[in-house]
């Protein structure tokens, strides 16, 4: 086994990160204290705001300013300790000693130890019997997780893997208190009580969240702002209208190409602008236990219909899409290439080629008057968007599509039932770590949160195989060979990569972009230059 060291790391995890362009914010001015900021927040309607049980990235934005975790990460992709302090592998890279920062106190006036550190970790990775978490299958390397002391963590795995370090920077894996937890592993499901920047005032489920300056925050001097109010708000134009007349800052979830322009003309040197390249995108699901979905020449069909390079091209301006890609984060040294990429199922330039394809599958599979209906988000951005150009593609092989749009909550339940033929749903990850990401991918004996409901023991083995490998080429031999099965059993299918644009009011400072909208949330070093 090749040894794991820095460099490898930074291939197939940093890299990709890196491929933004970003760098970690500098301050050029010395932070003014005071203020609250007012924010919008375009996702579905929150179920909670307790995360590990799932429910979309709401809960994350919800909670993150009053919760805090192990660590983050840099736009470098180095790890960086929140509550960890020091973080060190063992010589075989299959343990890892953490050890926690002293003096840090829970909302309560509570120390925070590594018990707490400990039980929190072991809640999402070992979970029991009655406790949902939708992360499990992340941290399969995870053997056991113990406290030896106070101020140490012990992560033993059963094996090296690239995939950990990164791992340990999951924006979903917030501290909770060992004593809560132990008397109710239920209790954080619907109570508050962190140790982060800020401590809560007021929570309206589905509609706002406002907190205040924790005053025992361990970070000297911050968070600089006296509170923040965060407002959901599902509508884009209900959110641009918000930053226009200034009664909020800033959206941190990110709003299309043509707000942007419109509002940089109307605000002037008002607005600042950061933009990302975005590890989400819309994933084509069929339902393979509904036929004629069970027949991969049908899925291949509906993915050889797919004009993707010139519909990015064309919903790059009124939606937030606007790469073209497979299942890897574009950019990823363990991405397939332009070449590798035209000569996969949906990915091909000659449309025209690819569509007499699909009609001649069709046709063979007895299925030349397809009909079905798409399940969709009822959110704009981009999902309907995305949905009704895929109905438009689809009717040029003579399939007739129709959309079946819900809320969250109901889209949810669909999907976890099975109620559904074809599904239109987001793939979003935080930190952009490739092995772990493509995990999303495996079947739902193994991923419960992939809803294709289809077996695949070949691509469970590709996979293992994949996550246990340390030699950086080999991995991306093995990523190649799993990209590749998804595609040819057209399992699922990557609809174009989003883009992420952040408009601002000039005015706030301290905050830089980043790949994900599950990061860069809990608002510590933001500041108000007014």
């Amino acid at each position: 086994m090749s040894k794991i060291t820095r460099r490898t790391f930074s291939a197939t995890v940093g890299a990709s990160v890196a491929a933004t362009g970003l760098i970690a914010p500098a301050l050029a001015q010395e932070p003014k204290r005071g203020g609250t900021l007012v924010a919008t927040w375009g996702g579905g309607e929150p179920q909670a705001c307790y995360v590990p049980s799932g429910g979309g990235s709401s809960p994350t934005f919800s909670s993150s300013k009053l919760f805090e975790r192990l660590g983050s990460r840099k736009m470098t992709g180095e790890f960086v300790g929140e509550l960890a302090e020091s973080w060190k592998p063992a010589a075989d890279y299959k343990s890892y000693a953490v050890k926690i920062r002293k003096g840090v106190k829970f909302h309560d006036g509570s120390l925070l130890t590594a018990q707490d550190v400990a039980a929190s970790w072991n809640k999402i990775v070992h979970p029991k019997p009655g406790v949902a978490s939708a992360r499990e299958n992340n941290f399969v390397m995870v053997d056991t997780i113990t406290a030896p002391d106070d101020e140490t963590v012990l992560f033993k795995l059963k094996f090296a893997t690239l995939t950990f370090l990164p791992a340990l920077a999951d924006p979903y894996a917030y501290v909770y208190s060992k004593k809560i937890l132990d008397q109710d592993m239920h209790w954080y499901e619907k109570n508050i009580m962190g140790s982060g920047p800020f401590k809560l005032v007021d929570y309206q489920i589905g509609q706002s969240i406002k907190g205040e300056r924790n005053p025992d925050y361990y970070r000297p001097g911050q968070p600089y702002l006296d509170g923040f109010i965060a407002i959901f708000a599902p509508k884009q134009a209900v959110r641009a209208d918000a930053i226009r007349a200034d009664r909020a800052a800033m959206d941190f979830r990110g709003l299309p190409p043509s707000t942007r322009d419109q509002l940089v003309k109307e605000l002037g040197d008002k607005l600042t602008v950061q933009e990302s390249d975005w590890n989400c995108g819309n994933v084509l699901t069929p339902n393979h236990q509904k036929k004629p979905f069970d027949d991969v020449r049908v899925r291949k069909a509906l993915f050889l219909a797919i004009d993707q390079w010139k519909g990015a091209q064309a919903l790059s301006k009124i939606a937030i899409v606007k790469t073209v890609g497979s299942i890897v984060f574009p950019g990823s040294p363990l991405a397939a290439t332009k070449d590798e990429l035209q000569h996969m199922i949906g990915f091909s330039p000659d449309i025209e080629k690819s569509r007499a394809e699909a009609r001649r599958l069709l046709k063979e599979a007895g299925q030349e008057n397809l009909a079905f209906e798409l399940l969709n988000r009822n959110v704009d951005q981009p999902y309907k968007i995305v949905g009704t150009w895929l109905v438009d593609e689809w009717s040029k092989i003579g399939v007739k599509a129709t959309q079946r749009v819900v809320p969250i909550g109901p889209e949810f339940d669909a999907m976890r039932s099975g109620n559904f033929t074809v599904l239109l749903q987001a793939n979003c990850q935080n930190v952009v770590n490739p092995i772990a990401d493509v995990g999303r991918f495996l079947p739902h004996e193994v991923q419960r949160e992939n809803y294709g409901y289809f077996a695949d023991p070949e691509m469970i083995d590709i996979y293992n195989r994949m996550l246990k490998e340390t030699d950086f080429t080999k991995v991306r031999a093995l990523m190649r060979q799993y990209d590749t099965h998804v595609n040819q059993q057209a399992h699922q299918l990557l609809v174009t990569w989003w883009h992420r644009i952040i408009p601002m009011r000039s005015y706030v400072k301290g905050w830089k972009i980043s790949p994900s909208h599950y990061l860069n949330q809990d608002l510590a070093n933001i500041w108000l230059d007014k």
